[in-house]
């Protein structure tokens, strides 16, 4: 589960660590080297207050660290981050993919809503990533403004997540269209439809197929105004027989979506099953509870709708 900070919200900068390791962040200014980059993850962006940005920034990595050898690298905020894509950052990765070999976890976009809300973020074509870095495990980026993707076949990436406010069908599309044998782990922050969030279920059919992804244990569809319809769809989907884990999280879940699920195959091969941030009955919260005794079950974050004029209104947890 994503921890998530009441002030923050679901906050991702990644200061501390990531991928398991240690971060340490590469400010130009200073010119210690990195002891053992082998044993952190590294972390660049700009710093307004300090006035660099993170081309200054990945200038000094290239320069300061012994790139070979780094296995994680994250990639915060950069300058104007809100009206200017990461379509040049992706292009110094790609340009200098044969001096990171070692690399296996990346991500793109860790900026927390204090830097840039997570929809004001303005993303770009990220798959050359995919192909400059054959050997990547862990792919991550957060935004889904300008977000891209085209179908691509990769043998090594064993992790993928976009957290969004709003996540574009087309890279959803894209995603089912990939050949991915080695992934085990994928999630997905659809959003909603006023920040670009326009996923269906349809869209979702060759993702819960499984047909392209035979690795597959762990699947999120998460933060969607159509929760109820992808419980449905995930009811009778064939990938869920092998996962050890499923996140229906951080969406408008009703009592509908989940008893879908209840009615739909069983769920008790599942280590865990996360639907925090939901609007369920405390009656139905029980009969998930009780259905479900040998799986770790999150409700937690249970939320109530509001009605305004006769509206009834319930939200996702991440949006703007």
């Amino acid at each position: 589960m994503i921890p998530y900070d009441t002030y923050f919200g679901y906050k991702h900068r990644y200061e501390d660590t990531y991928a398991g390791l240690p971060v340490i962040e590469v400010v130009p200014e200073e010119d210690e080297e990195i002891p053992d980059p082998a044993s952190v993850a590294v972390r660049i962006s700009a710093e307004m207050d300090d006035d660099y940005d993170v081309d200054e920034a990945f200038d000094a990595l290239l320069k300061r660290v012994d790139t070979a050898k780094v296995p994680a690298l994250v990639i915060g905020e950069w300058e104007d981050c809100y009206g200017t894509s990461s379509e040049h950052l992706v292009g110094l990765l790609v340009d200098n993919a044969a001096r990171f070999p070692g690399l296996r976890s990346l991500f793109l976009g860790a900026i927390s809503s204090d830097e840039a809300e997570i929809s004001w973020i303005q993303q770009s074509d990220v798959t050359p990533l995919l192909e400059a870095f054959p050997w990547l495990e862990r792919l991550e980026v957060r935004g889904g403004t300008g977000l891209a993707l085209r179908p691509v076949r990769h043998e090594s990436l064993r992790m993928l997540r976009f957290e969004t406010g709003g996540l574009p069908a087309a890279v959803v599309r894209a995603v089912g269209a990939c050949d991915l044998p080695a992934l085990e782990h994928l999630d997905l922050w659809l959003g909603e439809e006023n920040y670009g969030g326009d996923t269906t279920v349809a869209d979702l059919a060759p993702i819960l197929s499984g047909e392209r992804l035979p690795a597959l244990r762990h699947l999120g569809l998460q933060d969607s105004e159509i929760q109820d319809e992808i419980a449905a769809a995930v009811a009778a989907a064939p990938v869920v027989a092998r996962l050890e884990s499923l996140a229906l999280s951080m969406g408008m879940l009703t009592d509908a979506g989940a008893e879908a699920l209840l009615g739909g195959q069983p769920l008790t091969h599942l280590h865990a099953l996360d639907l925090h941030h939901h609007f369920l009955t405390d009656a139905m919260v029980a009969r998930v509870t009780e259905a479900l005794p040998g799986v770790e079950v999150d409700l937690s974050k249970q939320e109530e709708a509001e009605e305004d004029e006769g509206e009834v209104w319930r939200y996702v947890a991440v949006s703007e």
